[in-house]
Parts: C-alpha cells; sequence; structure tokens
C-alpha cells in the first residue's frame, strides 16, 4: 500500500445552524499556518460577515491542536512579510462583526494565540497549552497584537509570555483570563455546540453594539440609537418574554 499523502494545508470553512466555523488544517506540522493561510483568512471572512445566514463564528484547528503558530519556513520570506500577512489575518478576525470564539485543543503557540487572541471568546479543552514566543525568534510583534494582548491579561502576564516565550496550562490560562472556560476532555466540541446555539438565538443588534464598546469605539451611540429604533428587536424581545416563547429578532449587521 502507498502511503497517504499529508492533506494539504488550507483553512477549511463551513456554514451550519446559523455558526460558522473556519478549521486551521495542516495537521503534518500541528496546524502552523503557511503565508498562503494567513492571505486567506481576511477575504474568508469577508464573506461571513456579510452573510445573513453567519450568526456567529468559530476559529478551530483539525486534530488534537488548534495552531503551533506560523510555519517556521516561512519565516526565511524576506523583511516583514509574515508580520505583515499575519496582523492583517488578525485584524480582520478582530473586526469582524459578529461574535468568535475559539475553540482550543493542544497547542495555541505564536501565530496561532495570535488568532486566539484576537477572537471574543475562547474555550480550551484540559491539557491545551499556550505560548506567546516572538522571544524564541528574535521577532518583533506589532503593537497592535501586543496592546490587545494586555487588553486581555493585563500588562504583567503579556510581558511574562512576551519576554521569556514559555507555554502555560490551561489552569493558569483560565486564572488570568487567557481564556473564558476550560473544559474536559471530550466536551470542547459539546460545550462549543451549545454556546454558540444560545449566541445565535440572541439579538444581534445587541451583539454588535457590544462588540463595538468593548472594543473601544465611544463614538458610535446616535448609529446604534437609529439601529435600535429602526430594529424592532427591542419589540421583539420584550413580546416574546410576555408570551413566553422564543425571541425572533430581525436585524443584520449592516452600517
Amino acid at each position: 500500500m502507498e502511503p497517504t499523502e499529508p492533506a494539504p494545508p488550507r483553512l477549511a470553512a463551513a456554514v451550519a445552524d446559523g455558526i460558522a466555523t473556519v478549521t486551521i488544517t495542516h495537521p503534518a506540522k500541528r496546524n502552523a499556518l503557511t503565508p498562503d493561510m494567513w492571505r486567506a483568512l481576511p477575504g474568508l471572512l469577508a464573506g461571513m460577515a456579510t452573510d445573513p445566514a453567519v450568526h456567529a463564528l468559530v476559529l478551530t484547528g483539525a486534530g488534537d491542536s488548534f495552531s503551533a503558530g506560523a510555519d517556521i519556513g516561512a519565516l526565511r520570506e524576506p523583511g516583514d512579510v509574515i508580520q505583515d500577512l499575519s496582523v492583517r489575518a488578525e485584524e480582520a478576525l478582530a473586526a469582524f462583526p459578529k461574535p468568535t470564539l475559539a475553540a482550543v485543543r493542544g497547542y495555541c503557540v505564536g501565530g496561532g494565540a495570535q488568532l486566539a487572541v484576537a477572537c471574543d471568546l475562547r474555550f480550551a479543552e484540559e491539557g491545551a497549552r499556550f505560548g506567546i514566543t516572538p522571544a524564541k525568534l528574535g521577532v518583533v510583534y506589532r503593537s497592535s497584537s501586543t496592546r490587545r494582548l494586555v487588553s486581555l491579561v493585563g500588562p504583567s502576564t503579556a510581558k511574562y509570555l512576551l519576554f521569556s516565550g514559555e507555554l502555560i496550562e490551561t489552569e493558569r490560562a483560565l486564572r488570568v483570563g487567557l481564556v473564558d472556560e476550560v473544559l474536559a476532555a471530550g466536551e470542547l466540541g459539546k460545550r462549543v455546540a451549545e454556546f454558540t446555539r444560545v449566541l445565535a438565538s440572541r439579538s444581534r443588534l445587541t451583539q454588535a453594539a457590544a462588540k463595538e464598546y468593548a472594543g473601544g469605539r465611544e463614538d458610535r451611540d446616535a448609529h446604534w440609537d437609529e439601529q435600535a429604533r429602526d430594529s424592532g428587536d427591542r419589540a421583539e424581545g420584550v413580546a416574546a418574554f410576555l408570551e413566553r416563547r422564543a425571541p425572533r429578532f430581525g436585524w443584520t449587521v449592516r452600517e
């Protein structure tokens, strides 16, 4: 029998029941991200951002790892090519207008951790390991990436991770705020499916406004007041509560 060819590195995308799932797929290298994978992510996200069938997005890795970071072979490319690509992908993920959740198993390191930090929420399986590792390679993270990490875990923990490049376990990641929930082995997929069903049932108007405000936008009150008045979501939410039924929210992402 001839040896099986390893699966080519790619981002696999699927939408089911209102939830988009993007799977980092490069199992031969623990889902390390190639330049083509970094390039593909912003366009993939742009299509899902405007798709009314997508209510939330899950980012995960194929098999038993989330992502071990950038494919080290790609770091031989000249100049700041990989930095530019990875930051562009990270910023596209952070700007995605709907809730995003990183579902993490195994290694979540370097560029993989950048993407996880750019998500709104992070759920991890016990035994996952997290690391921010530019100091091991002499790489300088861009200010936007560093600020996002500091905003999530605080200056002291961000410095610990960036200065040392050490990997931390799920218990510490939960304690410092790097992850939001830790699940027992075999329970991550079930919990993510359950939680994203909850997200899909809630008002997208509320979620979109809350995401902007939590991200530091303070100049959009008039915009969101207008959206709220025109959406009908509040009237539907109150009616559903009084009638003891599930609400049917109708607002979709728009400018």
